[in-house]
């Protein structure tokens, strides 16, 4: 076995840290912060052209107030539309972590999505084989999950490091693996014969994820959300580990001199990213669907790079754009029956933030206090 000779970004020759934006933590917010409201300014000039050109074709230049208005109802009006975007929020602050954690080490984990399907489906088959009373069958299920995902995520984390494979080219591929072939098991050898349409069996009782808060759909998945958060952040920056993880993503040759082992923490990376990920589909299979569905289309591992992009893989930042993200996908079916505004609308909102956020040397122009003062470490982003 070969150690790649570049194990971190440099296949791409960019450095995850300075993709994400240099500065303090304090110009990266200011940053971040005008990105979501040029994104919403630009999301108000087409919800004005949509009324012109839609059904109604009007001109309303009040139509974006009354739209935002509809959507934060829909969103944080109540205890059950909480409980919807807290519930929507959950598996993106999980693949958000994951693709942060690679960002932190140099690697770009476009697999989510797929070691949070094989998360899922761990989760889904341990749930419905251990017959345990809760919380102990619940906990099991979750490290099938955690450990299935940890799993997809080895892989190409050691054909980077063994063999130089670029771990977007192997994620990319494994995410279409996983879908198929779990797929394929969930139509056939776990299939329930009893379902109306291929899925494996309900899990039992025990290891479904209890109802924290009365007479909504909120699980106790966002509970280990937001606890696997501060275990991400504690990780990264206060441990010996993360140190090594960090300068590894900053300067793999760097970090090989001063005696760490760049391979080694590649391998770790993607396994730890490919755990994060399959926990974020063990809390959704456990706390919303019950089963594993054939066909189970989500794209919870391809929006957790928006999110970790707009939370500049920082795990605090992480849990503020998922739930940016939640709002705007809780809310988006009832701006959408109070005004008749498309909720693609929403989609083009959030494309156009993460627009503005990777192209911040646009509003780093546009405002001095943006600007990042000298030379900024690539690493030296602040716990």
């Amino acid at each position: 076995m070969t150690e790649s000779a570049n194990p971190g970004a440099a296949g791409l020759n960019v450095d995850a840290t300075t993709l994400l934006g240099g500065g303090s933590l304090g110009r990266q917010a200011i940053v971040t912060g005008i990105a979501i409201v040029l994104g919403l300014l630009i999301g108000a000039v087409l919800i004005v052209l949509s009324g012109v050109i839609g059904p109604a074709q009007s001109f309303d230049p009040t139509l974006p107030i009354a739209g935002y208005a509809a959507l934060l109802e829909g969103a944080l009006g109540g205890p059950k539309a909480i409980a919807n975007t807290l519930n929507s929020a959950t598996p993106l602050i999980f693949t958000g972590l994951s693709v942060a954690f690679g960002f932190r080490a140099g690697l770009f984990n476009i697999g989510a999505n797929g070691q949070l399907l094989v998360g899922g489906f761990c989760a889904a088959i341990v749930g419905t084989s251990v017959a345990l009373p809760f919380p102990l069958a619940a906990i099991v299920a979750i490290l099938a999950g955690g450990l299935g995902g940890a799993l997809w995520g080895f892989i190409p984390g050691a054909l980077k490091a063994w063999r130089g494979a670029h771990e977007v080219v192997t994620t990319i591929m494994l995410n279409s693996i996983a879908f198929l072939l779990l797929n394929l098991l969930a139509s056939s050898i776990f299939k329930d014969q009893g379902a109306t349409f291929p899925r494996t069996p309900d899990v039992l009782p025990g290891s479904v994820l209890p109802i924290i808060l009365v007479n909504t759909r909120l699980h106790a998945g966002i509970l280990i959300a937001l606890a696997t958060t501060f275990v991400v952040w504690f990780l990264l920056f206060k441990t010996t580990l993360g140190f090594e993880i960090r300068t590894v993503g900053a300067n793999a040759s760097a970090a090989r001199y001063a005696g760490m082992r760049p391979a080694f923490i590649t391998i770790l990376t993607m396994s730890l990213a490919g755990a994060l990920a399959g926990l974020g589909g063990t809390v959704e299979i456990l706390g919303i669907t019950k089963n594993y569905p054939a066909e189970y289309i989500v794209n919870f591992g391809f929006d957790g790079i928006a999110v970790a992009l707009l939370g500049r893989a920082h795990p605090f930042g992480v849990v503020g754009a998922a739930l940016l993200f939640g709002v705007m996908r809780a809310g988006a079916g009832a701006m959408q029956r109070a005004t008749d505004i498309p909720v693609d609308i929403i989609s083009i909102v959030q494309a156009v933030i993460l627009l503005f956020v990777a192209a911040q040397i646009i509003i780093q122009q546009l405002l001095p206090a943006a600007r990042p003062k000298g030379p900024v470490e690539p690493s030296a982003a602040a716990a």
